[in-house]
């Protein structure tokens, strides 16, 4: 089970630990991921998506059928079944 928001594509990105004494070691980031479900009326049905905090932010404004639809005009493919 991977780690990618399926609405926007987020992902774990590397970057450095940095110790008080300045030492730098490797670590991940890892996005903050949350397995939601959502009904669209538009389709009838629920949807189980796992999607970061900010696409839940962007679904509550605008809902999840408008925002799939203007994620795919744009070009960016998205992993989403409806």
């Amino acid at each position: 089970m991977s780690r990618v928001c399926e609405i926007t594509g987020k992902r774990p990105i590397t970057g450095n630990k940095v110790s008080h004494s300045n030492r730098k070691t490797k670590r991940r980031f890892l996005p903050n991921l949350h397995k939601k479900r959502f009904f669209v009326p538009e389709l009838d049905k629920w949807v189980t998506l796992k999607v970061s905090s900010t696409a839940l932010r962007t679904i509550n404004k605008h809902g999840l059928y408008a925002y799939i639809k203007k994620m795919q005009a744009k070009g960016q493919a998205l992993d989403v079944k409806l």
